[in-house]
Protein backbone atom coordinates (compact mmCIF):
# COMPACT_ATOMS: atom_id res chain seq x y z
CA UNK A 1 0.00 0.00 0.00
CA UNK A 2 1.33 3.39 -1.02
CA UNK A 3 -0.45 6.35 0.54
CA UNK A 4 0.30 10.04 0.90
CA UNK A 5 -0.59 12.44 3.67
CA UNK A 6 -0.95 16.19 3.37
CA UNK A 7 -1.48 17.96 6.65
CA UNK A 8 -2.27 21.58 7.28
CA UNK A 9 -4.47 24.03 9.07
CA UNK A 10 -6.71 24.17 5.97
CA UNK A 11 -8.25 27.46 7.09
CA UNK A 12 -9.71 27.14 4.51
CA UNK A 13 -8.64 24.38 2.14
CA UNK A 14 -8.21 25.84 -1.35
CA UNK A 15 -7.51 24.86 -4.95
CA UNK A 16 -3.75 25.14 -4.47
CA UNK A 17 -3.84 22.39 -1.82
CA UNK A 18 -6.09 20.20 -3.93
CA UNK A 19 -4.22 20.55 -7.22
CA UNK A 20 -0.87 19.74 -5.59
CA UNK A 21 -2.34 16.67 -3.89
CA UNK A 22 -3.92 15.47 -7.14
CA UNK A 23 -0.64 15.80 -9.05
CA UNK A 24 1.42 14.07 -6.33
CA UNK A 25 -1.07 11.21 -6.18
CA UNK A 26 -0.65 10.56 -9.90
CA UNK A 27 3.10 11.27 -10.06
CA UNK A 28 3.91 8.73 -7.33
CA UNK A 29 1.12 6.27 -8.24
CA UNK A 30 -0.41 6.45 -4.77
CA UNK A 31 -3.62 4.69 -3.80
CA UNK A 32 -4.78 7.72 -1.87
CA UNK A 33 -3.66 11.00 -0.37
CA UNK A 34 -5.18 11.70 3.02
CA UNK A 35 -5.83 15.33 3.90
CA UNK A 36 -5.29 15.69 7.65
CA UNK A 37 -6.46 18.96 9.22
CA UNK A 38 -4.40 20.05 12.21
CA UNK A 39 -6.63 20.40 15.27
CA UNK A 40 -4.25 22.56 17.31
CA UNK A 41 -1.29 23.73 15.19
CA UNK A 42 1.76 24.17 17.47
CA UNK A 43 3.28 26.83 15.19
CA UNK A 44 0.15 29.01 15.27
CA UNK A 45 -0.35 29.52 18.98
CA UNK A 46 -0.67 33.29 18.57
CA UNK A 47 -3.18 33.17 15.73
CA UNK A 48 -6.93 32.75 15.80
CA UNK A 49 -7.82 29.51 14.05
CA UNK A 50 -11.30 28.63 12.80
CA UNK A 51 -12.97 25.88 14.87
CA UNK A 52 -11.73 22.43 13.93
CA UNK A 53 -15.22 21.14 13.07
CA UNK A 54 -15.53 23.75 10.30
CA UNK A 55 -12.08 23.11 8.88
CA UNK A 56 -12.68 19.34 8.96
CA UNK A 57 -16.05 19.75 7.24
CA UNK A 58 -14.59 21.91 4.46
CA UNK A 59 -11.66 19.55 3.93
CA UNK A 60 -14.02 16.58 3.74
CA UNK A 61 -16.17 18.28 1.11
CA UNK A 62 -13.09 19.15 -0.93
CA UNK A 63 -11.63 15.63 -0.73
CA UNK A 64 -14.93 14.14 -1.92
CA UNK A 65 -14.35 15.85 -5.28
CA UNK A 66 -11.53 13.44 -6.22
CA UNK A 67 -11.10 9.65 -6.00
CA UNK A 68 -7.45 10.33 -5.10
CA UNK A 69 -8.32 12.22 -1.93
CA UNK A 70 -9.81 11.43 1.45
CA UNK A 71 -9.94 13.26 4.78
CA UNK A 72 -8.75 11.69 8.04
CA UNK A 73 -9.71 13.01 11.45
CA UNK A 74 -6.65 11.85 13.38
CA UNK A 75 -5.52 15.00 15.09
CA UNK A 76 -8.98 16.07 16.25
CA UNK A 77 -9.16 12.96 18.40
CA UNK A 78 -5.98 13.74 20.34
CA UNK A 79 -5.75 16.28 23.17
CA UNK A 80 -3.18 19.07 23.06
CA UNK A 81 -1.15 20.29 20.12
CA UNK A 82 -1.10 18.40 16.82
CA UNK A 83 2.38 17.03 16.18
CA UNK A 84 3.31 15.29 12.93
CA UNK A 85 5.41 12.65 14.69
CA UNK A 86 2.35 11.50 16.65
CA UNK A 87 0.23 11.42 13.49
CA UNK A 88 2.83 9.30 11.70
CA UNK A 89 3.04 6.87 14.61
CA UNK A 90 -0.76 6.57 14.67
CA UNK A 91 -0.81 5.86 10.93
CA UNK A 92 2.01 3.34 11.24
CA UNK A 93 0.09 1.45 13.92
CA UNK A 94 -3.14 1.58 11.91
CA UNK A 95 -1.77 0.67 8.48
CA UNK A 96 0.97 -1.71 9.54
CA UNK A 97 4.71 -1.79 8.78
CA UNK A 98 4.28 -2.70 5.11
CA UNK A 99 2.47 0.51 4.17
CA UNK A 100 4.61 3.08 2.36
CA UNK A 101 3.74 6.55 3.61
CA UNK A 102 4.65 9.70 1.67
CA UNK A 103 4.53 12.89 3.75
CA UNK A 104 3.77 15.83 1.46
CA UNK A 105 4.72 19.35 2.53
CA UNK A 106 5.63 22.69 1.03
CA UNK A 107 9.19 23.94 0.70
CA UNK A 108 8.45 26.71 3.21
CA UNK A 109 7.44 24.13 5.85
CA UNK A 110 10.36 21.83 5.04
CA UNK A 111 12.84 24.65 5.63
CA UNK A 112 11.51 24.83 9.22
CA UNK A 113 11.48 21.08 9.87
CA UNK A 114 14.29 21.20 12.44
CA UNK A 115 11.87 23.10 14.71
CA UNK A 116 9.37 20.22 14.63
CA UNK A 117 8.96 17.83 17.55
CA UNK A 118 11.35 14.84 17.25
CA UNK A 119 12.11 15.81 13.66
CA UNK A 120 14.85 13.18 13.32
CA UNK A 121 12.32 10.39 13.86
CA UNK A 122 9.88 11.64 11.23
CA UNK A 123 12.04 9.99 8.59
CA UNK A 124 11.69 6.59 10.29
CA UNK A 125 8.04 6.46 9.30
CA UNK A 126 7.66 8.19 5.94
CA UNK A 127 9.24 9.33 2.72
CA UNK A 128 9.17 13.11 2.44
CA UNK A 129 7.86 14.79 -0.70
CA UNK A 130 8.70 18.49 -0.87
CA UNK A 131 6.70 20.64 -3.26
CA UNK A 132 7.44 24.14 -4.46
CA UNK A 133 5.58 27.11 -3.03
CA UNK A 134 5.19 30.62 -4.43
CA UNK A 135 8.26 32.53 -3.32
CA UNK A 136 10.26 29.33 -2.81
CA UNK A 137 10.06 27.82 -6.30
CA UNK A 138 13.74 28.48 -7.07
CA UNK A 139 15.11 26.89 -3.88
CA UNK A 140 16.98 23.69 -4.87
CA UNK A 141 16.49 20.64 -2.65
CA UNK A 142 20.26 20.45 -2.09
CA UNK A 143 20.12 23.85 -0.39
CA UNK A 144 16.97 22.99 1.56
CA UNK A 145 18.55 19.85 3.06
CA UNK A 146 21.96 21.43 3.71
CA UNK A 147 21.28 21.75 7.46
CA UNK A 148 20.05 18.16 7.62
CA UNK A 149 22.74 16.38 5.60
CA UNK A 150 25.18 15.98 8.47
CA UNK A 151 22.61 15.52 11.24
CA UNK A 152 20.59 12.97 9.25
CA UNK A 153 23.37 11.48 7.08
CA UNK A 154 21.47 12.21 3.88
CA UNK A 155 22.95 10.86 0.66
CA UNK A 156 22.11 12.22 -2.82
CA UNK A 157 20.84 9.42 -5.08
CA UNK A 158 19.59 11.40 -8.06
CA UNK A 159 18.33 14.79 -9.19
CA UNK A 160 16.35 16.23 -6.29
CA UNK A 161 16.37 12.93 -4.34
CA UNK A 162 18.19 12.13 -1.09
CA UNK A 163 18.30 8.81 0.76
CA UNK A 164 17.90 8.56 4.54
CA UNK A 165 19.62 5.76 6.54
CA UNK A 166 16.18 4.45 7.56
CA UNK A 167 15.58 3.52 3.92
CA UNK A 168 13.26 6.43 3.28
CA UNK A 169 13.83 9.26 0.80
CA UNK A 170 13.43 13.02 0.59
CA UNK A 171 12.51 14.25 -2.87
CA UNK A 172 11.41 17.45 -4.57
CA UNK A 173 8.47 17.28 -6.96
CA UNK A 174 7.46 20.32 -8.96
CA UNK A 175 3.71 20.72 -9.10
CA UNK A 176 1.62 23.44 -10.71
CA UNK A 177 2.25 26.59 -8.71
CA UNK A 178 -0.95 28.38 -7.77
CA UNK A 179 -0.35 31.58 -5.85
CA UNK A 180 -3.27 31.08 -3.48
CA UNK A 181 -3.08 31.33 0.29
CA UNK A 182 -5.60 30.71 3.04
CA UNK A 183 -4.61 34.05 4.58
CA UNK A 184 -5.50 35.86 1.36
CA UNK A 185 -8.84 34.07 1.19
CA UNK A 186 -9.71 35.01 4.76
CA UNK A 187 -8.79 38.63 4.07
CA UNK A 188 -10.93 38.73 0.94
CA UNK A 189 -13.94 37.33 2.79
CA UNK A 190 -13.40 39.84 5.59
CA UNK A 191 -13.39 42.63 3.02
CA UNK A 192 -16.59 41.27 1.44
CA UNK A 193 -14.83 40.42 -1.82
CA UNK A 194 -15.22 37.38 -4.06
CA UNK A 195 -13.23 34.18 -3.49
CA UNK A 196 -14.65 32.52 -6.61
CA UNK A 197 -12.05 30.36 -8.43
CA UNK A 198 -9.83 30.28 -5.33
CA UNK A 199 -11.80 27.60 -3.48
CA UNK A 200 -14.23 24.94 -4.71
CA UNK A 201 -17.77 26.25 -5.06
CA UNK A 202 -19.00 24.08 -2.17
CA UNK A 203 -16.36 25.55 0.13
CA UNK A 204 -17.29 29.09 -0.82
CA UNK A 205 -20.92 28.31 -0.07
CA UNK A 206 -20.02 26.77 3.31
CA UNK A 207 -17.96 29.83 4.25
CA UNK A 208 -20.82 32.16 3.34
CA UNK A 209 -23.54 30.13 5.06
CA UNK A 210 -21.54 29.80 8.27
CA UNK A 211 -20.28 33.39 8.15
CA UNK A 212 -16.67 32.34 8.56
CA UNK A 213 -13.86 34.92 8.45
CA UNK A 214 -16.18 37.86 9.12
Amino acid sequence: MRIGILGGTFDPVHLGHLRSAEEICQELDLEKIYLIPSASPPHKTHETVTPFRDRLAMTGMAAAMSPCLETLDLEGKRPGHSYSIETLRDLHRTLGPHAEIFFVLGMDAFLEIKTWKEYQHLFDYAHFVVIGRPGFETVPLSKAVSDLRTAMDLTPTGPDVFAVPSGKTVRLIRTTLMDISSTRIRNLVGADRSIRFLVPEKIGKYIAENRLYR
